[in-house]
């Protein structure tokens, strides 16, 4: 596998081709999460990004299973205030919207006077990170290994992860790193003992800054599920410790449930879950 393997190949129009590491565990010829979410964040920075405003919350609705067909990306700057800049991306193929995302962005500036309540979180990565390969898998009951099989319990997960590029040719941004990483929240959150059952519709990655490592980590915050719902949190950290959150709501999908120890894929499983 290259270095530098990516989700999506540029071609004619401005369009991007889907590539086999974009293929989804949910059908052969399904994307997956972090390939459509890095590809909108990728979209949003690259037309309205600027020095001194960060990315604070990006949301993208999955509504419609995408496909490995050529893929458009149309972009809107929605306000362009002092302090807040709020912009739009839809991810179109064969004229059809499959997912839309919102982008917050903050000025940055001198933080307030005095103390404030931080969480408690704690966050051991792996001994040894080789970004150069790829997921590392964790659950309280196993602890580190390379396998998403090997971790289909019902105790606390975590992971860490070098995405592979969105765009072949343009290495991702700290921005798009965290973006695709803390879509992982569906993996840690609504991985149970017989795999994953429930298929996420949407995103939200809340961001205080941008990570400084090439890989991201995700640990599990909680995970309600009720009649066929769930809802999953978790936060994201680097080296330096937790920069941001993910937040995911996802449905039932007993038609696909998503077995690892029967994956016939296992390489696949280990890049971007």
């Amino acid at each position: 596998m290259s270095e530098r393997a990516a989700h999506f190949t540029p071609v004619e129009d401005g369009r991007v081709q889907p590539t086999r590491f974009a293929q989804s565990h949910w059908g052969a010829d399904h994307l997956n999460g972090p390939a459509l979410v890095g590809l909108a964040a990728h979209a949003l920075e690259s037309a309205f990004g600027l020095a001194d405003f960060r990315p604070a919350r990006l949301t993208v609705d999955l509504f419609r299973a995408a496909r490995g067909v050529p893929t458009s990306t149309t972009v809107s700057l929605v306000r362009d205030g002092r302090r807040v800049r709020n912009s739009e991306c839809e991810i179109i193929q064969d004229g059809v919207t499959v997912a839309k995302a919102t982008l917050v962005q903050y000025r940055i500036g001198e933080p307030p006077r005095g103390e404030e309540w931080v969480s408690a979180i704690d966050f051991t990565p792996p001994e040894v990170i080789d970004t150069a390969l790829a997921t590392y898998v964790s659950s309280d009951e196993v602890g580190w290994t390379r396998s998403i099989a090997e971790h289909q319990n019902a105790s606390r997960k975590r992971y860490v992860n070098r995405s592979i590029d969105v765009i072949e040719g343009r290495p991702n941004s700290p921005f798009v790193r965290a973006a695709m990483a803390s879509e992982g929240t569906s993996l840690v959150t609504n991985l149970g003992s017989a795999g994953v059952g429930y298929i996420n519709g949407d995103l939200t990655v809340a961001l205080a800054r941008l990570p400084e490592d090439d890989w991201v980590g995700v640990q599990a915050d909680s995970h309600w599920a009720a009649d066929g719902i769930a809802v999953g949190n978790a936060t994201l950290f680097d080296s330096r410790g937790a920069f941001g959150s993910g937040m995911v709501t996802a449905i039932a999908n007993p038609a696909a449930h998503i077995d690892f120890t029967d994956d016939p894929f296992p390489e696949r499983s280990r890049r971007d879950a």
